[in-house]
């Protein structure tokens, strides 16, 4: 079930029908990327000179050439920061189109279930944001244990796999049932639903590749989801109070 929700969601996000949320979602991460580079960088170097020349106003030239050496510093200290920046970024800016890629899914693959229904923009606004904090501070916690030896490496997968399999997989739940309900739902199949994360985990931890991180784990938890929906019993259409549910 996992693995056959896996090879779906990865031929999903190279598909046509979503390469208009993957464009938006790509371009729309690298700007803020690169935003941040410079911007960083400018504002290191903007206050470095200017305090090196208050602090030594008979300082020699090379002063001033070790601010610029340093703006230079700090855009490469960034670089290496980016790495656990595109985590986070990515999943607050995907998190902008979690219900186009879930509709896409839906109507795509299962063509003869009900639709689910999109939380309204506040809501999902609230839920990326939701996402964001979760992919910070699961990044954060491995961060600190890459100081431990022997503990590092499974750190990442075990914060990551229980922390995104767990945000998903409640996203999906919840375009067809309200929040308790779908609470319910992932702890009834939590060992399921953790094994999914793992491999989303698997997947941020791949350079380049995990930009695409929360579109490939939106789609692969809206397929979990319809599999252990027919578990279930079948899936029914959400009513239109319903989104008001999750909103809390």
């Amino acid at each position: 079930m996992i693995l056959a929700s896996a090879r779906l969601a990865l031929a999903d996000i190279l598909s046509p029908p979503f390469r208009a949320v993957l464009w938006k979602t790509l371009g729309l991460t690298l700007l803020v990327l690169i935003g941040l580079w410079f911007g960083v960088e400018w504002g290191f170097e903007w206050l470095a000179v200017p305090f090196l020349a208050n602090l030594f106003p008979e300082s020699p030239n090379w002063l001033m050439e070790a601010g610029t050496l340093a703006g230079w510093a700090a855009g490469l200290a960034l670089a290496i920061l980016l790495a656990f920046l595109i985590a986070p970024i990515s999943a607050l800016i995907a998190g902008l189109f979690q219900d186009d890629v879930a509709e896409i899914v839906e109507r795509e693959a299962y063509p003869g279930a009900p639709r689910g229904r999109a939380m309204p923009f506040f809501a999902g606004m609230v839920l990326s944001l939701k996402f964001l904090g979760v992919v910070i501070l699961g990044n954060l916690l491995a961060f600190a244990l890459l100081l431990v030896p022997g503990v590092n490496f499974a750190a990442f997968f075990l914060v990551n796999g229980y922390l995104l399999g767990r945000e998903y997989f409640e996203f999906a739940a919840m375009r067809y049932r309200g929040e308790t309900e779908a609470k319910a739902l992932r702890i009834r199949y939590g060992t399921t639903v953790f094994l999914a994360g793992l491999v989303i985990a698997a997947f941020l931890a791949v350079p380049i590749l995990n930009l695409l991180t929360p579109l490939f784990a939106a789609s692969l938890m809206v397929h979990l989801h319809q599999r252990v929906a027919k578990k279930e019993g079948g899936l029914v259409e959400r009513e239109a109070e319903a989104p008001r549910v999750a909103r809390g």
